[in-house]
C-alpha cells in the first residue's frame, strides 16, 4: 500500500495477532530503519509488541510500565483484557486505544508507543513521547526594553503551554489537526469561544482541511501560502509572533491563532495593513510615550516607502522643487545615472543583508561596518554613488529596520522599488499612478474575509483613533468590530 494509500483509507485491526505485528513492522520499516523498533514481550500469558521511535519514548515511563506488565499473572486480566490493562495496570495518563492500524502507526510516527496484544482486537497508544526542544528565549524580531524574555519555541505543546499559562478562560480552545500526507504535521488551532467569530474559526479550520499536499517543508510558511491562495501581492495578510504575551492580545481580541508543531512563529489571523505596525513595546511605556514611539515608527516605515521616490522626482524635475528645498539633488556632475545609483545601492543594501544571516553573527558586526563604512566610503570617493544617495537609502534603511514585521518590511521594499521605477519613466503621472494601484491593491486585499486596509478602508472613526492613538488600556473597553467578536465588550 503507498503512502497516500496510507494517509487516506483505514485499515481495520486483524483478527489475527501475527497480522498485526506484521503490517506494523513492514509500514515502519523495522529492520530497514535504525530508530524504528519493535519489542517482541510476553507478558501474562499473552504475546505483546510494542513499536516506539528511538529519540521520541520516554524511556523511564516505558520501563515502569513494563515492569508493571512483568508482574501480572495471566488469571489477572481476565475477563476483560483491554479493560483490565487500560484502567488497572497500564497507570497513565495519556493512554488510549485505536481500531485503525494507520491512525495507531500516526501515533508511533508522531512520537508515541503502540502495544499489540494477542487476544485483543484494540491497539493500546501510550502518548509517552518528548521532543528535543530549547529553553524558551526571548525573540530577536520583537525585542523590549521591559517585559518576558520567554517566546516560543520549536514544539508545539510547550507553545500551547506558554499561551495557556497567559489565558486562563475556560473557553480557550486548542484544536488539534495534522496536515500533510507524508509528514503528517502537528497543527493547532487557537481560540477563545466565548470571543471568537465562528464565522471565521469553521472558515479558517475548513481552508486548513481542504490543504492536500504531501508535506509542509517550511512549516508555517508553506501553511501560509496555502491559506492566501494564489495571490502575487507581496504584502503579508497574516502576521507572525514568537511572543506568547503578543499571541494572549490578539486571542482577547478575538483573533484566531494557528501554531504548526516545529515553528517558533504563530500564525495570527486575521491581521489588517495596521497589525503589521504594532509593537509590543509601545504597550510596555506609558501611554504618551507609546502614542510617541508609534508617530514616530508610521513616520519612519512612510519613509522607507516614499522617501526615495520623492526625492529622485524632485531631482529629476527640478520645476516642481520648492524653494525652501533648493537644497537637494547633487551640485556636481554625476557619471552614473540618479536612478542607476539607487538602484545599485537597493540591490547593495539586499546583498549585504543576505551576506549577514549567512555569516557567523560573532563575524556580523564586523561585515556591516565594512560594508557599510569602507565601501560605502569608496564608492562615493571613485564617483560610483554620490553623498546624498548613501544617505537617503540610509534613512529608508533606518525605517525598514523600524518596521516591526519583517514580512511587512520586505513587501514595502519590493513596492518601493515598483514606485522608484514608474517614477522613473513616467515622472509625475507615474508617481501618482503608483501610488492610486498601490492604495487600490491594499483595499482589494481581504484577510479571511477582512478588509485589510479596515479601519481606514471602509472607514470607521473610533478603530481609526485606536491605530493611530496608543490610547491607556482602561479605555480600551471594545473589540474591533470588524472582528465581528461573540462579546464585543470587554468590561
Amino acid at each position: 500500500m503507498g503512502y497516500k494509500g496510507y494517509r487516506k483509507s483505514k485499515q481495520p485491526v486483524f483478527n489475527e495477532y501475527s497480522d498485526n505485528v506484521d503490517y506494523m513492522k513492514k509500514q515502519m520499516g523495522i529492520g530497514e530503519s535504525f530508530d524504528a523498533l519493535h519489542l517482541d514481550l510476553h507478558y501474562a500469558g499473552r504475546d505483546m509488541s510494542m513499536f516506539l521511535l528511538d529519540g521520541f519514548a520516554k524511556d523511564k515511563i516505558l520501563n515502569r510500565l513494563m515492569t508493571l506488565l512483568a508482574d501480572l499473572e495471566p488469571e489477572q486480566l481476565e475477563p476483560d483484557p483491554l479493560v483490565k490493562l487500560i484502567k488497572t495496570y497500564l497507570p497513565y495518563i495519556e493512554i488510549s486505544t485505536e481500531d485503525d492500524l494507520n491512525k495507531s502507526l500516526f501515533w508511533v510516527l508522531s512520537g508515541g508507543a503502540a502495544l499489540v496484544v494477542d487476544g485483543i482486537d484494540k491497539i493500546i497508544i501510550i502518548d509517552a513521547r518528548t521532543y528535543p526542544v530549547r529553553s524558551p528565549s526571548e525573540p530577536d524580531l520583537e525585542r523590549v526594553t521591559r517585559g518576558p524574555r520567554d517566546g516560543f519555541v520549536e514544539t508545539v505543546v510547550f507553545n500551547t503551554a506558554l499561551t495557556r499559562r497567559r489565558v486562563r478562560d475556560p473557553s480557550l480552545r486548542m484544536e488539534y489537526m495534522s496536515i500533510g500526507r507524508r509528514s503528517q504535521t502537528d497543527i493547532v488551532v487557537s481560540y477563545i469561544k466565548d470571543i471568537a467569530d465562528p464565522e471565521t474559526v469553521e472558515h479558517l479550520k475548513n481552508s486548513l482541511k481542504a490543504i492536500d499536499t504531501d508535506g509542509l517543508p517550511m512549516a508555517d510558511k508553506t501553511l501560509e501560502e496555502f491559506l492566501v491562495g494564489r495571490s502575487w501581492n507581496p504584502y503579508p495578510t497574516v502576521r507572525y509572533t514568537e511572543r506568547p504575551d503578543t499571541a494572549a492580545v490578539h486571542l482577547y481580541e478575538g483573533h484566531v491563532l494557528v501554531m504548526v508543531d516545529g515553528s517558533p512563529s504563530v500564525l495570527i489571523t486575521p491581521a489588517t495593513f495596521w497589525h503589521h505596525l504594532q509593537h509590543a513595546e509601545e504597550y510596555r511605556q506609558r501611554p504618551i510615550v507609546g502614542a510617541y514611539f508609534r508617530f514616530v515608527r508610521f513616520f519612519a516605515v512612510i519613509m522607507s516607502i516614499f522617501l526615495t521616490p520623492l526625492w529622485f522626482f524632485f531631482v529629476e524635475n527640478q520645476e516642481f522643487l520648492p524653494a525652501a528645498l533648493g537644497f537637494l539633488g547633487p551640485k556636481e556632475s554625476i557619471a552614473v545615472p540618479l536612478i542607476l545609483q539607487l538602484i545599485l545601492v537597493e540591490l547593495g543594501m539586499d546583498m549585504l543583508r543576505m551576506a549577514t544571516i549567512h555569516t557567523p553573527s560573532a563575524m556580523a558586526t564586523a561585515l556591516g561596518l565594512v560594508s557599510a563604512v569602507i565601501i560605502g566610503q569608496i564608492a562615493v570617493a571613485v564617483g560610483l554613488f554620490t553623498n546624498e544617495v548613501i544617505l537617503y537609502i540610509s534613512f529608508v534603511a533606518i525605517g525598514t529596520f523600524a518596521t516591526p514585521s519583517y514580512e511587512f518590511a520586505l513587501a514595502n521594499r519590493i513596492y518601493r522599488l515598483f514606485l522608484l521605477g514608474v517614477t522613473a519613466i513616467f515622472g509625475l503621472y507615474g508617481f501618482i499612478i503608483g501610488v492610486a494601484l498601490w492604495v487600490v491593491a491594499l483595499a482589494r486585499l481581504k484577510s479571511f474575509n477582512m478588509p485589510y486596509l479596515w479601519p481606514f478602508i471602509p472607514f470607521s472613526f473610533r478603530a481609526m483613533r485606536d491605530v493611530v492613538l496608543r490610547a491607556p488600556m482602561p479605555l480600551k473597553n471594545r473589540r474591533p468590530t470588524a472582528l465581528h467578536p461573540e462579546d464585543p465588550d470587554r468590561k
